[in-house]
């Protein structure tokens, strides 16, 4: 038997935190009876239904690199009508985002049905590595540069330890392109911690997911992770 979150990430319906917040809320049954404990365990066998919806049997997992674009959102559905990442791939499994890139942010974004290892990939714990590139108003300043690796406060909490440097900077434009690799997964994170410094972020693209790049991929174009890659994945975050 194995706990009833675990179970509905494994289905490929959600990540294993987002099934716990269902189950909290009272809007999962199993066999009929709503379930709200989180220990509880189950089988298989049982019929789980979340939402309303009967979990089917376990969808083949799969897993999409997207080269996201600008003014595109990072979520499922949108209700101001926007465009979702789910509508730049062509796939009949129902897939969701791992993590969230901004609105107006580009670049690494993994789209999978695995709950497991979404869960695995967004919890602080793992300190699963995202690389950026910033392009900020200003010249940066070593000193600036070096308040950026050793920590800010954001929203009333100093972030962790990162690492950056200085890619280019024009001085006819007043602009510098920085590059931030950092193991949270804050809202806005890099963003404020630019403006944390003193700084402006005018474009915003992570670059890394892990080992993972957008390399081969234009703006809004897509691919599947082979097996090596995903196994790879796994063996990051469970080494942790």
């Amino acid at each position: 038997m194995e706990r009833l979150q675990k179970v509905i990430a494994q289905y490929g319906y959600c990540s294993r935190r987002k099934a716990e917040e269902f189950i909290q809320q009272g809007k999962v049954k199993v066999n009929g009876k709503v379930i709200s404990e989180l220990g509880t365990k189950v089988n298989y066998e049982d019929t789980i239904m979340v939402e309303g919806n009967v979990l089917a049997k376990k969808e083949e997992k799969v897993y999409y690199l997207l080269n996201k674009p600008r003014n595109v959102v990072s979520t499922v559905s949108d209700e101001h009508g926007r465009k979702t990442v789910l509508d730049l791939l062509d796939t009949p499994i129902r897939v969701y985002p791992v993590g969230r890139l901004d609105y107006d942010t580009t670049g690494v974004l993994l789209l999978t049905n695995d709950g497991e290892l979404t869960n695995l990939l967004t919890h602080p714990k793992n300190h699963v590595e995202k690389t950026y590139i910033a392009k900020i108003e200003g010249i940066m300043q070593k000193r600036d540069l070096e308040k950026l690796c050793a920590g800010v406060i954001i929203d009333g909490k100093k972030t962790s330890k990162a690492q950056a440097r200085i890619k280019k900077i024009d001085k006819k434009k007043n602009t510098s392109l920085v590059e931030v690799c950092i193991h949270e997964g804050r809202n806005h994170q890099v963003k404020k911690m630019f403006e944390a410094i003193g700084y402006s972020v005018s474009k915003l693209k992570r670059e890394k997911f892990s080992f993972l790049t957008t390399v081969g991929l234009k703006s809004g174009e897509y691919r599947m992770l082979n097996t090596k890659e995903v196994k790879k994945l796994y063996n990051e975050v469970k080494g942790n």
